[in-house]
């Protein structure tokens, strides 16, 4: 070995113990290789900032903001409906629902845009059935990953398969566009299986960045306020009675925030005192578990586990809970939330008030406010953002962030009209992936379907970092020579082994490469050379490079693949995450590969 690839090995060392004890953070590990690989002289520094202007990257931060586009008109609401409505609330459905989804559909386009897309979906659909996104995220990524397995143009590495099949200045006859279908298909089949069996010892507890919001660190600090909960009056019950006849925020503390009507089949989001309950009826509370079920006790009421006629109207991505604070200038200084008609100008509940040190949770509307007290309502966000945007002097002073936004659905077939522009352009036109979709990500800002603010606040800087850092490293490794030393060393150690035990090490082998260097770059090096020892040893060279093309995409135990990056912050994974749930998968997708090989394609 030569100095410098003595010097490439220790950095990739030094990147793999960064990422494992996560000294510090990876988009962090992903600068530092921009600096240091040109200082070593391993790179240029031209090349080591390449990463940044790199088509991967580029489309990476483009595809988000397509996926950002979507989110904000509500078109991906409509992809979370239908498969909230088929999986229901099993963790291991909705697994198999997305996964299967995604993974079909990266067989037609790249991983990254795939899986892209969907990340505002499957955020949406964690928030509305309260499942951790970190337990839906990572099989999401792998299955887009494999995806790109189940077509010739599903991935980038078997993109080029047909190119690189040339030896001893012979073309070696192309595969089709579905040659590799049936091994792709056992190979999602098996990932969306083994989170299904596996998920939960797997698959992290914890919650992503998008998990927890201001509605959650205001019910920890709020201990009258646990949940947003659902109860149904039976038929027997006595009524129509009202809620000032009931009483049920002076006895049980307990604030009434929803009314299913269902005589009259109608929902009401603001209630009143004189507003009556009657048997059938559906309602939504916030309080303490404690005192809503010692309610359904004395009233003989049923307490719901979840949600289900509020599912939708009331879900963490419509409505929720805000902190306010009653300002200097406030009309509502010297005044009750009563004599102002707030319930009726705004449409927002009040669920508490924190006067000085001292928690109110009934009584609400009759305490006159001064300045400075705090007011915790619940509501639906645009309710909030119309409050919020009030001409001074403002009414109240926001203390906590709006999770929701405003959506903009009238902007949905703009939306619509750019991703299927820049997909046009890519099926038909070859126009390279980053510029096709950089170019709907522009139409959509040029069209107003979002701000240019919005579009900078939606990419995740650090998944580009990460990623821009570690394409100069794949450099180094080939500049070097580094990668083609290791290959040409270990399958010269095998000697003369069989058929399937040499496609088993290029299996390996490219798995390997494909964590610390790109994988198309993995599949340019590997192929000619497997190809050529494979028919050495009596093998055949195609398959040989199949073998590489489709291990290409095994790359699960690092968060190195643009699509592992991409959901590391959102799901709030950790290196040792991958490593988990990575290994296992690596040895199920070469297992699986070799033996759909060595059975259906006559090795």
């Amino acid at each position: 070995m030569t100095p410098d690839m003595i010097l490439t090995v220790t950095v990739l060392c030094f990147v793999i113990v960064l990422f494992v004890f996560e000294w510090v953070r990876v988009d962090v590990v992903g600068i530092l290789m921009m600096v240091l690989l040109p200082l070593l002289g391993l790179v240029t520094g031209k090349e080591a900032f390449s990463g940044l202007s790199s088509n991967a990257v580029c489309s990476i931060i483009a595809v988000i903001i397509i996926g950002a586009g979507l989110d904000k008109t509500g078109v991906m609401n409509q992809v979370a409906s239908p498969i909230i409505k088929l999986a229901g609330k099993s963790e291991k459905r909705i697994i198999a629902l997305i996964g299967g989804t995604v993974g079909i559909i990266s067989g037609m386009m790249q991983n990254i845009g795939a899986a892209a897309l969907f990340l505002p979906a499957v955020q949406r659909i964690s928030k509305r059935l309260d499942i951790s996104s970190s337990r839906i995220l990572m099989p999401m990524g792998f299955c887009a990953i494999i995806g790109g397995t189940l077509t010739l143009v599903g991935a980038s590495p078997t993109i080029l398969l047909n190119d690189l099949m040339v030896l001893q200045g012979e073309k070696l006859e192309p595969f089709g566009l579905f040659t590799q279908t049936p091994i792709g298909f056992c190979l999602l089949a098996t990932a969306i299986v083994y989170f299904a069996l596996f998920g939960k010892l797997i698959l992290p507890a914890g919650r992503g960045k998008a998990d927890k919001g201001a509605s959650d660190l205001l019910l920890e600090n709020y201990k009258g306020v646990e949940n947003i909960l659902e109860l149904h009056i039976p038929n027997d019950f006595h009524g129509p009675r009202t809620l000032e006849e009931l009483a049920i925020r002076e006895k049980f503390l307990v604030t009434v925030v929803a009314l299913h009507q269902a005589a009259k089949k109608e929902k009401t989001f603001v209630l009143h005192s004189s507003d009556q309950l009657n048997p059938g009826d559906d309602l939504a509370v916030v309080g303490r578990r404690a005192n809503v079920s010692q309610l359904a006790r004395e009233m003989g009421w049923t307490l719901k586990e979840s949600l289900e006629v509020f599912s939708e109207s009331l879900a963490r991505t419509n409505a929720g809970l805000a902190e306010t604070i009653v300002s200097p200038r406030s009309e509502l200084v010297g005044q009750t939330l009563s004599e102002v008609s707030f319930k009726e100008l705004f449409g927002l509940n009040p669920v508490a008030l924190l006067k000085g040190n001292k928690i109110f949770y009934s009584g609400l509307t009759r305490l006159r406010l001064e300045m400075g007290d705090t007011l915790l309502l619940q509501g639906p966000w645009a309710r909030f953002h119309i409050l919020k945007n009030r001409p001074q002097p403002s009414t109240l002073t926001f203390s906590t962030p709006l999770e929701g936004e405003i959506l903009r659905p009238e902007k949905s077939k703009q939306a619509l009209f750019w991703l299927g522009l820049a997909l046009f352009q890519i099926i038909f036109f070859k126009v390279q992936l980053s510029v096709a979709l950089m170019s709907g990500a522009l139409g959509m800002i040029i069209t107003g379907v979002l701000s240019i603010d919005e579009a900078y606040r939606a990419v995740d800087w650090m998944t580009v970092f990460l990623l821009a850092g570690l394409i100069p490293l794949g450099i180094a490794f080939e500049k070097t020579g580094t990668a083609a030393f290791i290959a040409e060393n270990i399958l010269t150690l095998l000697g003369d082994p069989s058929p399937i035990l040499l496609l088993a090490v290029v299996g390996l082998l490219t798995s390997f490469f494909t964590l610390v260097i790109s994988n198309v770059g993995a599949t340019v090096l590997l192929v000619p050379l497997c190809m050529n020892l494979t028919l050495m040893a009596g093998g055949d060279p195609r398959m040989a490079a199949l073998v590489v093309g489709l291990s290409a995409s095994n790359t699960f135990v690092l968060p190195t693949h643009q699509v592992n990056a991409l959901i590391m912050r959102p799901g709030g994974y950790r290196t040792m995450d991958y490593a988990k749930a990575g290994a296992v998968m690596t040895v199920l997708f070469l297992s699986v590969e070799l033996t759909v090989l060595y059975f259906f394609y006559g090795i």
